[in-house]
C-alpha cells in the first residue's frame, strides 16, 4: 500500500478506539455502554495506563490498581533500572567477571527471552549494546556530550564490549555469568514483560477483558464491552511531530501482546546526517535503511518488544522474510520517498500472518 498518511490527531481518537465510543447517546438503535475501569500512571521512564471491562466491586478495582502500581515500581526500580546504581541491573553489570550471580526470577525470565531472540536474529538483538547506546548519546551514560558522532577509535572500542554470547544463564540455578566485560541494557524487552506480568495479575483478579498498555507496549484480551466487540489499537505514523494515526487494527477478540519500534522520535543531527537511536550492534552504527517503524503482534509482549527492535534493525526486507518463515504478525511501514509538496511517503507491508487484524 502506497498513500498519504492519515493525518488524524492521535490523542482523541486513541480514546475512542481503545472505549469503543463510535455510537452517539441519542440514536435509540445503540446500545451505549459504561466505560471499562481505567487508571494511569508512571514507570520505567514513561507511561502505563490499565483499562478492563469486567464489572468488579470497589474495592477490588482499587486493588488492582493498587497491586500494579507496587509491581511496576519494582520492576522498574529494584530490577531493571540503568538509571538507579542499586538495582539488580546495574549490580549485574558491576559483577565480577566468570563468577555466576544468583538473580531473580524476573531477570532470569526476561534474559532467556532476550538470550533467544539474540540467536534466532543472528544478534540483531543485543542486550549487550549498553556501551554503545552510551556512546552514541542515547543512554544512561552520555559520551557525546558536544552532540557529534563517535570516532571510529571509540567506536571499535565500544563494540569490543558487545556479545549477547558473553551472557551464561542457568535457569535452574538462577544464575548469571559475564564471560567479559559486557554490559546489559534490557530496555528493548522490560517494558513487554511488565506489561505480561500486569496482564498475568488482571487474570489472576479473574479479569479477562483487558487493554493494558506501557510505554506503547500492549496486552489485549478479549472484548471491550458486553456488545463483544475487539479491542481496536492503532499503529502511529512515523512522524517526529504531533502523533498521527497511520492504521488501525482489531484484536477481534483474540489474547494478542502488540509492541513497536521506530526511528522517527529519538535521534540527532550532525552536519545534516541523522542518527537515530536504533542502533545496529552488529555494525555498531545507527541504522540507514528505509524501514521507519515496525509493529509486531505476538501471546507475549515481552517477545514482541524484542522482535520489534531486532526487525527494526534488520530492514524490511531481511525482517519480512524471517517472520514470514515463522509465521510471525508483522507490519511494516517504510519510507518511499517525498510528496509533490515535500511531504513523506510511506508504504506499508505486512506479514501473512498479521492480515487477519487488519480493517478491510
Amino acid at each position: 500500500m502506497i498513500g498519504n498518511l492519515r493525518r488524524v490527531s492521535l490523542t482523541l481518537l486513541v480514546i475512542l478506539l481503545a472505549l469503543g465510543f463510535f455510537a452517539s447517546r441519542e440514536d435509540p438503535e445503540v446500545t451505549v455502554y459504561s466505560d471499562p475501569s481505567r487508571f494511569d500512571g508512571f514507570t520505567m521512564g514513561t507511561t502505563y495506563s490499565v483499562q478492563f471491562a469486567a464489572n468488579v466491586p470497589p474495592d477490588i478495582a482499587a486493588a488492582v490498581e493498587k497491586d500494579t502500581a507496587q509491581l511496576l515500581g519494582k520492576l522498574a526500580k529494584e530490577i531493571f533500572s540503568t538509571y538507579v546504581r542499586s538495582s539488580e541491573i546495574s549490580r549485574l553489570s558491576q559483577s565480577s567477571l566468570d563468577a555466576p550471580v544468583q538473580i531473580s526470577t524476573e531477570m532470569a525470565e526476561v534474559l532467556q527471552e532476550a538470550l533467544k531472540v539474540a540467536a534466532e536474529t543472528d544478534g540483531a538483538f543485543d542486550v549487550t549494546i549498553a556501551p554503545l547506546v552510551n556512546l552514541w548519546g542515547f543512554g544512561p551514560q552520555r559520551n557525546n556530550a558536544d552532540g557529534a558522532a563517535p570516532s571510529q577509535s571509540s567506536l571499535r572500542e565500544a563494540l569490543d564490549r558487545v556479545d549477547y554470547r558473553a551472557l551464561v544463564l542457568d535457569m535452574s540455578a538462577l544464575t548469571l555469568a559475564r564471560t567479559s566485560d559486557v554490559e546489559i541494557d534490557l530496555s528493548a524487552i522490560a517494558k513487554g514483560y511488565a506489561v505480561d506480568r500486569v496482564a498475568e495479575l488482571l487474570e489472576a483478579y479473574e479479569i479477562h477483558d483487558f487493554f493494558v498498555e506501557v510505554g506503547g507496549e500492549l496486552r489485549i484480551s478479549g472484548h471491550k464491552d458486553e456488545s463483544k466487540r475487539g479491542w481496536v489499537p492503532a499503529i502511529e505514523a512515523p512522524l517526529s511531530g504531533l502523533s498521527q494515526i497511520y492504521e488501525i487494527f482489531l484484536s477481534r477478540g483474540d489474547s494478542i501482546a502488540v509492541a513497536g519500534s521506530g526511528d522517527y522520535r529519538n535521534y540527532f543531527e550532525v552536519d545534516g546526517v541523522r542518527y537515530s537511536h536504533e542502533i545496529d550492534p552488529r555494525s555498531g552504527r545507527p541504522i540507514e535503511h528505509t524501514l521507519a517503524a515496525v509493529t509486531v503482534i505476538d501471546e507475549s509482549a515481552m517477545r514482541a518488544d524484542a522482535l520489534a527492535t531486532a526487525y527494526m534493525i534488520m530492514g524490511a526486507e531481511a525482517a519480512k522474510q524471517t517472520a514470514d518463515a515463522v509465521g510471525q504478525a508483522a507490519y511494516f511501514i517504510v519510507r518511499s520517498g517525498l510528496g509533490a509538496s515535500g511531504e513523506p511517503r510511506f508504504e506499508a507491508q505486512h506479514t501473512e500472518a498479521f492480515a487477519r487484524y487488519l480493517v478491510r
